[in-house]
């Protein structure tokens, strides 16, 4: 039951900063409720015991594009003389698509609930493992693959980049 309940206020609180993200007219205070938006979404998976997606989920998004997204809101001038986006005939849109999203997300716990199937909880076991264990067993070889991949990918770019500053010196 404790586990329902905290997943419930933590589903509340990251809908509840995604509404102000929303609708907020001013777009530093969209950015900051992005940030316990983005937070949320973590605790939700560190509540389905999936370490490994929050770790990801801190690292790039909270740590990476919300932090480029505020340097980009603090570096533009006259960033308060700026048109609002969010106009009131634009958002019937997404007033809707909340409503339709919390009616099927209540039908979900509704139907769970009623099977018994929140009462019972099970012991979940880190996805790392689970992870590693499939990208070196199974995924090996397209793991191998990509990554040559990427690395020729990179080299390529080096090599262009390379060339244009040479004939850009010469």
């Amino acid at each position: 039951m404790a586990y329902a309940l905290t997943f419930y206020v933590i589903a509340a609180f990251t809908l509840a900063s995604a509404a102000v993200v929303t609708f907020s007219r001013n777009i530093l205070h969209s950015a900051f409720a992005l940030l316990f938006t983005l937070l949320g979404v973590a605790a939700i998976y560190v509540l389905l015991s999936n370490d490994f997606m929050a770790v990801v989920q801190l690292l790039l998004y909270v740590g990476g594009i919300l932090v480029l997204i505020l340097f980009a809101v603090m570096l533009t001038n006259r960033i308060e003389d700026a048109g609002h986006s969010n106009l009131p005939y634009r958002r019937a849109g997404p007033i809707l698509l909340f409503v339709g999203a919390f009616a099927a997300l209540a039908t979900a716990v509704v139907g769970t609930a009623w099977k018994g199937s929140l009462a019972a909880t099970d012991v979940f076991e880190p996805a790392t493992a689970r992870i590693g264990n499939s990208l070196l067993g199974p995924y090996l070889l397209p793991f191998e693959v990509v990554s040559v991949l990427l690395l020729l990918g990179l080299i390529g770019a080096v090599a262009v980049a390379r060339k244009e500053s040479r004939t850009e010196n010469e």
